[in-house]
């Protein structure tokens, strides 16, 4: 559970811009404040329903209370991490990684119980995710199947990505080793993602490279309009291709052919 530099769900508007973050740090866990277990049950049931609030402005097929809480695993992934992620925060053995397992059979989520995750977070459809022991997920991030913060090795420490706020992870891309995603970034589907991220940018392909929006804010649901590079250097060699053969054949057809006689030399 982290906190969030707003006090309530973002509407619909507020969706399609883009919160600014006014920390320097990327994350701040609230648990590392609170002293009484009754704070920590007020904070973490706000943060449960922050998590169940957010599903409603984010996705439009969300039709009323009772549906989303049977159907809709990422939501139930969410619950069943925080208490594992509570646990493995007061050292206990084993359970929190059993519970982890225990949702990942149930919802095909996996998140290791010492794995960060903001409020607000929504995990849409969720088959295939996985997001790593040492990773950081900040407020409002919206990921899409298949997704996965990973690591890159054997390296112990913190291996997994850090996220910033509003993040977009589109469905199948991967998110390696200990990099930082700054705030309200775009992921394309299937990118992946090496290097470190700054502010208010789009990555795409594979490796992952950033495409600037050029100051143009859009709704983060739109993950599906993302600029192809691939298709623009594949465009660019074509045009070039077609070009060559142009000339080749100008040239071609400015040669004189002659049938040659009896002892002509080919000069």
């Amino acid at each position: 559970m982290l906190q969030s530099t707003t006090n309530c769900p973002m509407t619909r508007s507020q969706l399609a811009t883009p919160v600014k973050s006014t920390s320097s740090s990327p994350v701040s866990h609230p648990l590392s404040r609170v002293r009484t277990p009754f704070q920590v049950i007020k904070q973490g049931w706000r943060t449960l329903l922050t998590d169940f609030q957010i599903i409603f402005e984010r996705d439009p097929a969300a039709r009323n209370r009772l549906e989303v809480l049977v159907c809709y695993p990422g939501l139930q992934a969410l619950i069943s991490h925080r208490l594992a992620h509570w646990l493995h925060r007061q050292r206990v053995p084993f359970l929190p990684r059993f519970m982890s397992q225990l949702a990942r059979f149930f919802t095909g989520i996996e998140i290791h119980p010492g794995a960060m995750m903001g409020k607000g977070v929504f995990i849409d459809h969720g088959m295939g995710v996985v997001i790593g022991e040492t990773a950081i997920v900040g407020d409002y991030c919206l990921i899409y199947q298949g997704a996965t913060l990973g690591g890159t090795g054997k390296e112990t420490g913190k291996r997994h990505p850090t996220l910033g706020k509003n993040v977009v992870v589109s469905a199948g891309a991967k998110v390696l080793g200990n990099i930082q995603i700054g705030d309200n970034v775009r992921i394309g589907a299937g990118s992946v993602v090496l290097r470190d991220v700054p502010t208010d940018c789009t990555v795409v392909g594979v490796p992952g490279r950033i495409v600037r929006q050029s100051g143009k804010r859009i709704d983060p649901l739109e993950h599906g309009q993302l600029p192809d590079t691939q298709a623009a250097a594949l465009q660019v060699l074509r045009d070039r291709i077609t070009e060559l053969e142009q000339q080749l054949e100008s040239l071609s057809r400015g040669l004189v052919t002659k049938p040659l006689g009896r002892g002509e030399d080919v000069k």
